[in-house]
Parts: structure tokens; C-alpha cells; sequence
């Protein structure tokens, strides 16, 4: 399949040229008199959106009569913006609305950092809805394929994908301890890659500063990202280290891509810890470098300059070794403990510690599984430790004990600078590294990090219209087309008549986030409509009863008329 991607948009009304008979016939949805961004990255032209069905018809001027009118005089109509990190994997079971990431304009969640829903043993069933925390439901699926339908058939407002976590292949046959997979074993490891992939999954994401994933080592993750570049389909990584080891980490994505014959992304790209933030420009030289010799490396962020994970990101993952009940066992070993606690002190380079890179001031305290640990939301871990009169590291590994979790944290290691530079990089899309809520039970039974409410509206607000970073037409271009494009997306990302009606509304001089890291669970504003499939699922600002969302498959999937895998990724076409 042909994707070229950008070519010049002039001429954009030229698009609805079409028989005068079709022209004037009626729409089921005309979005009338807005600027139109069409994602292509050129400039935009005021006019028409018509829809019939879940398809563009019409791009330009759409006479005729429609069904339903939507009036975006002095607005901005684009193409839905695609999350290139979602972890919505929860709580779109518990609310199909998306409420959070529907209001800022998305239509598609991507998830599959590392892990993904599916497939799962009976085991992997067993200790997921054991680790379960404030969303409780059962586990009807076993493939990645069953739960993505279970989604749509349960209905959720936006559409939904996902990649084949690298980490899930290996629990699947290997469990969760640190061990390398025989010949027998890496085969069996690659043929769930390969059924994944025929079922519609993107590629192959891995997150490796995490147990279990941290284990495999480069030639295994080579091994399975080899067999979804030869199903179509991409690596997309949150790296070994964004730190210490921030540029042997590029390298090593680079070589994975170069090893596999499969185009590379890199999740939320950044240096992380005051110590590393003056190595952004080594880190860019490296991708540019790959880019140039004919690599396609691309890179995705959140618009913040703190990150949000759990306590595990602060110590060795060999203490993590078997899931975390074991972890949970070995800290309670006074001996083990000690040297848990060395570690983290010295900063080893075996593993990213990124409580160090942020200091205990710097580590907000956000979610807890015990109910009893809740009152300390929203405190920092070193005003934890000084009330307990423990030091941060010991207050650390208590509170893990205590909360039988990985206890979610807030990390501020970033440079505002170096995130304001990144919004800017061609090769950018976007990604909240966070799930779809809504300032409600269960989801305010805990905080959060203003990125699961905020992420695309501060882009808009803050990058584009407040600090001009980057012209409107080029953001919109990185929320939709860019990311359809790096997924291989068929149809979707553009203002297109034959592509699918996923579009966005929205006031540019109005669209604002308004989360904050004290108060994190507030919808952003300045989105009045968003139409998946054709339907409004958000009008006048508000979502509808519509739950138009849909599965989105890769090119793989052996229901498209050309799909299945081929011999190697040299096949298809990047």
C-alpha cells in the first residue's frame, strides 16, 4: 500500500471537486465554515467538512443539505488526534467516554507500552485482576484481538489500538524472573508476536526499565520486532535508560531497528535528571544521524517536564525478579533490604533510578491501592519520610510493602527548556503516557498527573498559541497525520474525502488545559466537537450518547483484502 504522506496540500478545495449531481446531494453530518487544518502541514483554507457514513465526502465547499450542521465559524477543524501513548487499557472498561482525552480532540488511544491486554494465560489472568487497583472487573479475553472487541463491543467514544507488548510475549512462556528464553523458547515467544500482528496489532512496544521486560536482551527484542516488521508493523520503545545511559539507549533502539528491518519510535522522548539535561543534543544528533542513512526513527513526548511512574522506577529490578508479590518478599528481608537501599543511594548504572534524578522533594506521592495510604496523596516522599522520621529510600520501600504496589509517583526531572525545544522537532508526535478519566469516582479516588487531562489541549495553548514554538497547521500535522502515518494506519490521520470522519473542532484562541499537579482531575476547554466514525461523540463540548469507536488495525491483519505477514519487512512498503 501506497502511504506517501506529505505531499503539498494547495489547492485544498480542489479536493471536493466532484460530479454536480454528488455535490448536491445530502450529508448525514456538514461541519460548515471552519479553518480548515487538513494535517498535511500546509496552510489552511476556510471552508466545509461533509460527511456520509463514517467517511469524509466532501473537503472544501459542500453544498447541499446535511442531516445534522455543525456551525465552526472563527473555529478550527483537524483531523482527530491520535494518542501515541495511551494507557487506557482500565479505565475505558470502566468508562467507554474517555472523558479527559475525548474533550482535547482525540479519536484514537494507542496503547501497548511494554505490556498490552492480551494474549495472557491463565496465570497472567489470575495475578492481573489480583494486582487490580481502584478499577475492578474481571478478565473475559485472552488474545490482545478479544479485548480491543470487547472494548468496541462495550462501546467507548474513540477508537482504539494497540501494539504486542515484548514484556507480555515473554511472561506468556517465561513468567516474570530474569531469564533468557531457549532457541524453543524465543520461537514460541515469536509465533504470539506473529498472531498479534495477523490480528490487527501495530508492531512490537517494549518499556525496558522495568522487570519484567528489563530482561530481554537486545537480540531477543530483535528476534520478535524481526517478526513484526515482516507482519508490517513498527518497534515502539520506552527505552533502557532516559538518564545516565540516555545515548547507549538510542543506540541500542537504532540497532534493533536496523537489526529487524523495521522503523523504530522512541516513547516520550527526553533527558531525564539535572545531570543528563545537557545531553539532548547528543541524543538528537544520534537520531538525526539514523534518519539520514535511511532509518525511519521517530520520537513522541508528553508537554510536561515531569514524568509519572511508580516506586519500582527507583530501585533495582533485580529486587523485582517474579512479579511484585516476590519483590515485596525480598524487601521484607532486613539484609536484602540493605542493599536495596545501597543502590539506590549510589545510583548504580544497572538500572534507572529516577527518585535519584529527581530527589525526594522532586517525588510526588499520587496513587495509592491501600485506602489506609490515601490521606498521603498528593505529599512529596521526602515529607513522608521526615513524618515518619525514616530516610526517603527507607520511606520508599515501606510505603511499597505497605501498599502491596508499586505505589504511582510523579518524578519532576526534566528541563522546561529541553521540552519546549522537543515540541518543535519535525519527527515529533504525542502521547499522554496516561488513561482517559473523568473527575469522578473511582477515578478520584486517587490523583494523578495533569497529562492524562491536559496533554494535547497545553500543546495547543501553551506551545502554539501562547510561546508560538510551532505554527498550528504543524501541530495538527503531529496529532494526526504524522502518527497515521509512522502506525501505518489506512485511511485515518487527514481531512480526505475516501478517509474515515474522525475530525476535531476547537477554538485555537480558547483551548486551554486547565490540570494542575495539585489539581490534576480538570477537563480541559475549548474542543466543541469531535466526530469518530461519522458520529458526534462530543457536542457543544459535551460528550453524546454516541459510542462510535472502533477497533484500528495494522497492516497485518489478515482481514484486510492484501494483509498477513510477508517474508521480512524488506516486503512492505515504509
Amino acid at each position: 500500500m501506497k502511504r506517501v504522506l506529505f505531499a503539498a496540500s494547495a489547492g485544498l478545495a480542489l479536493a471536493c471537486a466532484q460530479p454536480a449531481a454528488a455535490a448536491t446531494s445530502a450529508y448525514d453530518l456538514v461541519i460548515r465554515g471552519g479553518t480548515i487544518y487538513d494535517g498535511s502541514g500546509g496552510a489552511a483554507v476556510n471552508g466545509d467538512v461533509g460527511v456520509k457514513g463514517d467517511r469524509i465526502v466532501c473537503v472544501g465547499a459542500c453544498p447541499g443539505q446535511a442531516a445534522k450542521t455543525v456551525d465552526a465559524k472563527g473555529k478550527a477543524v483537524a483531523p482527530g488526534f491520535i494518542n501515541m501513548l495511551s494507557w487506557s487499557t482500565d479505565s475505558l472498561v470502566q468508562d467507554g467516554r474517555g472523558q479527559s482525552e475525548l474533550r482535547q480532540g482525540v479519536t484514537l488511544q494507542v496503547m501497548g507500552e511494554g505490556t498490552s491486554m492480551g494474549p495472557l494465560t491463565a496465570e497472567m489472568k489470575r495475578l492481573e485482576v489480583q494486582r487490580q487497583g481502584d478499577i475492578k472487573y474481571p478478565i473475559t479475553w485472552t488474545t490482545l484481538d478479544e479485548y480491543l472487541r470487547f472494548l468496541e463491543a462495550k462501546g467507548v467514544s474513540v477508537n482504539v489500538a494497540s501494539f504486542v507488548g515484548a514484556a507480555t510475549a515473554r511472561v506468556n512462556v517465561l513468567g516474570e524472573g530474569d531469564v533468557d528464553p531457549t532457541p524453543a523458547q524465543l520461537a514460541e515467544m515469536r509465533a504470539l508476536v506473529v498472531k498479534a500482528m495477523e490480528e490487527g496489532a501495530l508492531g512490537v512496544g517494549s518499556s525496558l526499565i522495568y522487570a519484567p521486560g528489563t530482561f530481554a536482551e537486545t537480540p531477543e527484542l530483535t528476534a520478535l520486532v524481526t517478526e513484526a516488521g515482516r507482519c508490517g508493523g513498527m518497534y515502539i520503545s520506552h527505552m533502557r535508560s532516559e538518564g545516565a545511559r540516555l545515548l547507549e539507549a538510542i543506540d541500542e533502539l537504532i540497532a534493533i531497528s536496523q537489526g529487524s528491518g523495521a522503523p523504530a519510535e522512541i516513547y516520550h522522548l527526553k533527558a531525564s535528571g539535572r545531570d543528563n539535561w545537557g545531553k539532548l543534543d547528543a541524543a538528537l544528533a544520534k537520531i538525526e544521524a539514523a534518519r539520514a542513512s535511511g532509518l525511519r526513527i521517530t520520537t513522541d513526548m508528553y508537554t510536561y517536564p515531569a514524568s509519572s511512574t511508580g516506586l519500582d522506577a527507583a530501585m533495582p529490578t533485580w529486587v523485582q525478579a517474579g512479579g511484585v508479590e516476590q519483590w515485596i518478599a525480598r524487601l521484607k528481608d532486613p539484609a536484602t533490604r540493605a542493599k536495596v537501599i545501597g543502590e539506590m543511594r549510589s545510583g548504580t548504572p544497572d538500572f534507572e533510578n529516577l527518585q535519584k534524578g529527581a530527589g525526594a522533594d522532586g517525588t510526588l506521592l499520587v496513587g495509592f491501592k491501600n485506602p489506609k495510604l490515601k490521606p498521603l496523596t498528593g505529599k512529596t516522599l521526602a515529607q513522608v519520610a521526615k513524618e515518619r522520621g525514616v530516610s526517603p529510600e527507607d520511606a520508599a520501600i515501606d510505603l511499597v510493602i505497605e501498599d502491596g504496589s508499586r505505589v504511582q509517583v510523579v518524578y519532576f526531572s526534566m528541563l522546561e527548556a529541553n521540552v519546549a525545544r522537543q515540541v518543535a522537532l519535525p519527527y515529533m508526535s504525542f502521547g499522554s503516557d496516561a488513561e482517559a478519566q473523568a473527575p469522578e469516582p473511582p477515578f478520584t479516588l486517587s490523583s494523578t498527573h495533569p497529562r492524562a487531562y491536559g496533554n494535547f489541549a497545553r500543546l495547543l495553548a501553551k506551545y502554539v498559541r501562547d510561546e508560538k514554538r510551532l505554527t498550528l497547521s504543524e501541530a495538527v500535522r503531529k496529532l494526526s497525520a504524522q502518527p497515521a502515518h509512522n502506525l501505518g494506519l489506512r485511511e485515518r490521520g487527514r481531512l480526505k474525502p475516501g478517509y474515515f470522519a474522525d475530525v476535531v473542532v476547537f477554538d485555537p484562541a480558547k483551548i486551554q488545559d486547565h490540570a494542575t499537579f495539585e489539581r490534576p482531575h480538570q477537563f480541559a476547554t475549548g474542543v466543541s466537537e469531535v466526530v469518530v466514525n461519522g458520529q458526534l461523540a462530543l457536542a457543544n463540548g459535551e460528550p453524546t450518547a454516541a459510542r462510535p469507536g472502533r477497533v484500528v488495525r495494522g497492516r497485518g491483519w489478515t482481514g484486510w483484502p492484501d494483509g498477513g505477514c510477508k517474508a521480512s519487512a524488506k516486503d512492505w512498503s515504509w
